[in-house]
């Protein structure tokens, strides 16, 4: 198992020292340092004030911060979680991603999902209507652009002529892409091309919210592991080759007020029995001293155990 952590911008009480120039480049070190594999930002460019006041979150581009911790460190990858694809012309994310790894010298990870928010969709221009459709596409013209030595098709909204887009990625032929959702549809599209899987443990009601299918528990993802590596048997892959990370209620810091050490390491290791390989945890961000010894207590107390 590996372990991404999730940068607290947004969260309640995060200090802005912690997404600005020091405290960012600190926190990033101490997440290499303590042992976890990935370092994680989350996408809202134009969340509604109504979404934020229900329990949303502000956040960073994901990509510019992902940069800027690239420069701050040399093992730890660096995840979009998750990218919302179908908000960008797909040849200027390419572009994006491609500076991104380039960059980093090779540690980034596509984090990609459909989107959910439908005011935000509306208020970047973007058809909510389309939004799967606009995630294949993205797909296909990030694999073609990147295989070829141009690309030339006609999407919804563009029309490429024998473009290019150099440099690529360092990564070859692409870096590895990752995608969120929790039915049978985001399993589909992994088998069909992704080398990961992000879904999320979440009941009924934030699975209507978030707008996908509920997994309750440990037993339920491993029966839905367990459907995506038949897939990808069916589609002649290995599936021990493709990623499963999964955040979860317990993904918070132990320590919390009924969260013991114990109890966070053994739902660990039920996850890792039903298949997960990356395990998403998140942080406080009320102080960066704070945030960056609760990184190496819990790199000594988990990652490293």
């Amino acid at each position: 198992m590996r372990f991404t952590v999730v940068h607290p911008v947004g969260q309640h009480g995060c200090t802005p020292q912690l997404y600005q120039g020091d405290g960012l480049a600190r926190f990033a070190r101490a997440a290499e340092d303590a042992g976890f594999g990935a370092l994680a930002f989350t996408e809202h460019p134009a969340p509604s004030s109504t979404w934020l006041e229900r329990g949303g979150h502000a956040s960073l581009d994901p990509l510019a911060a992902l940069a800027f911790c690239a420069a701050a460190t040399t093992r730890l990858r660096l995840l979009t979680y998750l990218l919302v694809l179908p908000y960008r012309n797909p040849l200027l994310l390419a572009k994006s991603i491609a500076t991104v790894d380039q960059l980093s010298g090779g540690r980034l990870t596509i984090g990609a999902g459909s989107g959910y928010l439908r005011s935000e969709f509306g208020a970047l221009g973007v058809d909510f209507s389309e939004r799967g459709a606009l995630l294949d596409e993205a797909l296909e013209v990030l694999g073609e652009l990147w295989s070829g030595e141009s690309y030339t098709g006609r999407g919804r909204h563009f029309e490429a002529r024998d473009q290019v887009s150099v440099p690529g990625p360092v990564q070859r032929p692409h870096p590895p892409v990752w995608l969120g959702g929790n039915g049978r549809n985001s399993r589909r599209r992994v088998a069909g091309s992704a080398q990961g899987w992000s879904p999320l443990l979440i009941g009924d009601e934030m699975a209507a919210t978030t707008r996908t299918a509920a997994l309750r528990s440990p037993a339920e993802l491993a029966d839905a592991i367990d459907d995506l590596r038949e897939m990808l048997a069916a589609a002649g892959r290995d599936p021990a080759a493709v990623d499963v990370q999964v955040q979860s209620p317990q993904s918070g810091f132990p320590g919390k007020p009924g969260r013991s050490l114990e109890e966070h390491r053994h739902h660990i290791g039920e996850l890792a029995e039903a298949g997960v390989t990356w395990y998403i945890v998140g942080t406080s961000g009320g102080d960066v001293e704070a945030a960056c010894d609760g990184l190496a207590a819990y790199g000594q107390d988990v990652i490293t155990r």
